[in-house]
């Protein structure tokens, strides 16, 4: 009996701005493997049919976007260690036909500062975390995990904030949105894990000034590709990272587990994302 090559997508609600069909394809292709990477949307009611039939429709595995990181989760029968700290799933794959998963966020933003700012892991100083969403719960377990201690997180509700230390068990000081000029005072990292800022969104208005000159700046935000935020830190002189990186090393390990190989972020790559990103009005992050 012939195997049938392996076929992996990714679901959400909506679906149609992820650029991860355009990030597997290419590696497909560049590897000369026989495989397929769709674009799914499923609808809120349908996801926890949908995950669990996996295998019914032919599936390997997915990787799963917004809103569904947190049922894909809970519908796990095994979570790797970070899915399991950050009690959401983006990357699941069958074993012995049971549903596996893992969060490769934190995996992504840590490779992507790496490529774009070599030896940030060696800078000290706070850290500010705009934002405490599910993509700041990653980054700050990353930037725990690193033992980067004098965290700052600054979101415009403090009790999101609190919860958000408290499920990972980690310390940092709680701003106010009101009070971000304090919280960049002398600051050698600033990471915007918000939406602000991304096209089609409000603004993220701060100001940079406070910061230390050594500082990094960061955006997760990869459409557009230069956000404000990364312009003003720029024009101060600041190295800067974007959102793409990110993007792309967090689908690395779905690619291995799904298709059996690790693949190798091109330059190529990112210029075929670049060129898709600048050809779209919109977009809202992975």
């Amino acid at each position: 009996m012939t195997r049938r090559p392996p076929k992996a997508c990714v679901v959400g609600w909506p679906i149609e701005h992820s650029r991860s069909p355009l990030i597997h394809r290419y590696w497909l292709k560049k590897y000369a493997i026989a495989g397929s990477y769709e674009r799914v949307a499923v609808p809120p009611q349908e996801i926890e049919t949908f995950l669990t039939s996996l295998a019914a429709n032919g599936y390997v595995g997915c990787n799963v976007t917004v809103p569904f990181k947190e049922a894909a989760y809970r519908l796990l029968a095994h979570a790797e260690p970070m899915a399991k700290r950050l009690k959401a799933a983006n990357t699941l794959w069958l074993d012995a036909g049971r549903l596996h998963g893992s969060n490769t966020d934190v995996h992504g933003f840590l490779a992507g500062m790496g490529e774009e700012a070599p030896g940030w892991r060696d800078e000290e100083g706070p850290v500010v975390l705009l934002g405490a969403g599910g993509a700041a719960r990653a980054i700050a377990a990353g930037l725990a995990d690193l033992g980067r201690k004098r965290l700052r997180i600054v979101n415009r509700t403090p009790a999101r904030a609190e919860t958000l230390l408290g499920e990972l068990r980690i310390e940092a000081e709680i701003f106010d949105w009101a009070d971000c000029a304090r919280a960049l005072e002398g600051a050698r990292l600033v990471v915007n894990a918000t939406s602000l800022g991304m096209t089609g969104a409000p603004p993220l208005e701060i100001d940079l000034a406070p910061l230390d000159p050594r500082a990094i700046v960061a955006d997760i935000v990869y459409a557009p590709l230069t956000t404000d935020l990364l312009a003003a830190a720029r024009k101060r002189g600041h190295r800067t990272v974007g959102g793409l990186g990110m993007l792309i090393h967090q689908a690395a390990p779905g690619f291995a587990r799904w298709f059996g190989r690790w693949p190798e972020v091109t330059d190529e790559l990112r210029a075929l994302l670049k060129r898709d990103i600048e050809s779209k009005r919109w977009s809202y992050s992975d």
